[in-house]
């Protein structure tokens, strides 16, 4: 081979590796081990407070998150079993799913307790294959109840089943869901509602659970209105519970309004409203009160703009989405906190955003959380009894319902702008494209728990984060060979 065509040859290669060296790099080094724990995944944030004794974020030291649990001695005092299948199922509207359901529906049964009963759940895996959790969504259970596999529990295989075992809260409106493969599991089917009844119910209580099934919006299951008998001056209550990945509006048509609850804790002074759309986020819940009219006439809450909850006999117009939006930060009346986020113990910053990489192996555009890609994301790190604020910023070009499992967090302040209304406490939050929460929350409710994007499909493609409590460890892992699988 003459030298000319050998240096050129050489100059080929070289420059071919300086192009894929690097990607083959960021490839190898992207890729998961087949079993890690979430322990030592990322880096431990400290947010400006001491380490703690037995951090245990490598994983090793400090009290085991089962042992977090609910008295074992104490009978039951709601009972339930859900059995769940991997099958075609027809919906109440007639069509058919190929996706999954409990006790042979979807939605799974509702559950209903008081505040302060004992709810026992039984788990009974018939045949889906990937395997099964039950998350409490928005219900601040034991850490060890908590139904995220990998990381609270492992997955329950085909055959076998797990008890789940909390104290119902306050009275509100909560539900559950599969927390294994969950970015498909929720889409087809495994979800509930989860109601705590108030010692003195409303004459009307109606849940309105919202899901979209291979394209089609249901309520409670159904492509077809939710028709409910109310009788003029009744009060009536209806529980919006959204388990989409995206958010969705409610509107009144035909009377007003008031929003009593939001992720199940309620509202302090909320006044009446009309000709004002309520934005409902991702796996968010609302509960709204409404006072039918004295002549008789039907009301329609409208939900999503596609069906709606029609109360009363007759047939109420539909109207427009209006378009006054009802603003969270500034409804109802101030209340206290019971505790004081000026004096924080830690400060956190969570900024979503985007850009290219390898996460698990795959190439793609990504989520960012302060700039890392997935696993290499902060680990926010406290101890029982802190103050904590956070900083949530969302630059990524697409809105995020971001969910902390575990404990409800209260709205400071969004875009510099102060709170004023009721104190807005949250599971849920809707956090826009270009958007700045600060919000704070007391770290009482000690384990390991997950903080993600309830955009299930993006909490998959790594938008995930933890809570982790100094001196406590998970025994539980993740990959591939664990079979657990959470997002």
């Amino acid at each position: 081979m003459p030298r000319t065509r050998r240096v050129r040859l050489a100059v080929a290669v070289t420059a071919t590796l300086l192009i894929v060296g690097p990607f083959a790099w960021l490839w190898q080094d992207s890729r998961l081990p087949r079993q890690y724990s979430i322990m030592s995944m990322g880096y431990a944030d400290h947010g400006g407070g001491a380490p703690g004794h037995h951090d245990g974020h490598d994983g090793h030291g400090g009290r085991d998150i089962t042992t977090l649990v609910t008295d074992r001695d104490r009978p039951a005092d709601v009972a339930v079993t859900l059995t769940a299948r991997q099958e075609r199922f027809r919906l109440a509207s007639g069509r058919t799913v190929d996706g999954y359901t409990l006790n042979g529906a979807s939605p799974g049964p509702t559950i209903t307790a008081r505040a302060g009963q004992l709810v026992e759940v039984r788990l009974v895996n018939d045949n889906v294959r990937a395997g099964i959790t039950l998350h409490w969504h928005g219900v601040d259970v034991p850490n060890a109840e908590d139904g995220v596999a990998g990381v609270t529990q492992d997955a329950v295989r085909p055959g076998a089943e797990h008890v789940y075992r909390f104290v119902a809260p306050a009275p509100g409106t909560f539900w559950y869901h599969s927390h294994q493969v969950s970015h498909e599991q929720v889409a087809r089917g495994l979800f509930g509602a989860l109601v705590v009844l108030p010692p003195d119910p409303p004459a009307v209580d109606v849940v309105a659970l919202t899901h979209v099934y291979d394209g089609v919006r249901t309520i409670n299951g159904d492509s077809r209105d939710l028709r409910v008998a109310a009788g003029p001056g009744t009060v009536v209550r209806v529980r919006l519970i959204n388990s989409d990945n995206g958010p969705t509006s409610a509107w009144v048509a035909g009377a007003p309004y008031r929003v009593v609850a939001v992720d199940g804790t309620e509202v302090h002074g909320p006044t009446p409203v009309a000709d004002t759309s309520l934005l409902v986020t991702a796996g968010g819940r609302a509960d709204l009160e409404i006072t039918m009219p004295d002549r008789g006439s039907p009301v329609r809450v409208q939900v999503g703009g596609g069906l709606s909850v029609v109360l009363g006999s007759g047939e109420p117009p539909r109207v427009a989405q209006p378009a006054k939006v009802l603003d969270l930060l500034g409804y109802g009346t101030p209340a206290a906190l019971g505790f004081d986020p000026g004096a924080a113990d830690r400060t956190f910053r969570y900024e979503i955003g985007r850009r290219p990489g390898f996460v698990a192996g795959r190439p793609g555009m990504f989520w960012t959380i302060n700039g890392h890609l997935y696993p290499d994301v902060p680990m926010y790190t406290v101890a029982e009894g802190d103050v904590v604020r956070m900083t949530v910023v969302n630059t990524s070009g697409e809105v995020h319902p971001m969910h902390l499992h575990g404990h409800h967090a209260v709205v400071l302040s969004r875009d510099g702008v102060t709170a004023t209304g009721s104190p807005w406490w949250f599971d849920s939050l809707n956090v826009g494209d270009g958007e700045r929460y600060e919000i704070a929350f007391v770290a009482d409710n000690p384990g390991v728990w997950a903080d993600h994007c309830h955009n299930l499909k993006h909490a998959a493609d790594g938008l995930v984060a933890h809570l982790m409590y100094a001196g406590y460890t998970t025994p539980f892992l993740l990959g591939a060979a664990t079979g657990n699988s959470p997002e």
